[in-house]
């Protein structure tokens, strides 16, 4: 295990709260993916074999969608993982803040990504429309590009360590 030097960075306790949650908003994410794929190629709600396959699938492999959930928190301790702890006069501890404001910032970017085909289409082969491990791998991988067009980040990779950085 990693030793921290300052147990009440900001990072940190980010970090404990996107991990708590995560069991909690891949479910989320599971649920924002069928009603984006509802609202791009199925406004009407009509029913084919691939809507209910869609709708109705409930198991699925869920390695490849924590993979993409690791990804957006990553992101998200980038974009708003300052160091400092602010303060807060209405009770609630920092914990409790950091997991109203991820899981607020996760919902938007969900919906966000749902509203373009390439995002949908991968995500769907990944989860409710898997069938075998290749494509899997392969929509996982063209996913996480997606994704990093989306916010405009460039993962560097040198000597075993991973940086972000604004493409």
């Amino acid at each position: 295990m990693i030793q921290k030097l300052f147990p009440l960075d900001k990072n940190y306790i980010l970090r404990q709260a996107q991990s708590v949650m995560e069991e909690e908003l891949v479910e989320v994410l599971v649920q924002e993916l069928k009603k984006s794929y509802t609202l791009l190629y199925n406004p009407l709600g009509l029913m084919d074999n691939t809507y209910q396959q869609i709708v109705e699938t409930q198991v699925f492999p869920k390695d490849r969608v924590r993979v993409i959930y690791e990804q957006l928190c990553g992101i998200y301790r980038f974009k708003y993982g300052s160091n400092q702890l602010e303060f807060l006069f209405d009770g609630r501890s920092h914990l409790d803040k950091y997991r109203e404001d991820w899981k607020a910032q996760f919902t938007n970017w969900l919906r966000e990504l749902g509203t373009h085909e390439p995002y949908v289409k991968t995500m769907l082969r990944m989860t409710v429309l898997f069938d075998t491990e290749n494509r899997a791998e392969f929509a996982e991988n063209r996913c996480k590009s997606f994704i990093n067009d989306f916010f405009k980040l460039k993962i560097v990779k040198r000597k075993g360590e991973l940086k972000l950085k604004i493409a």
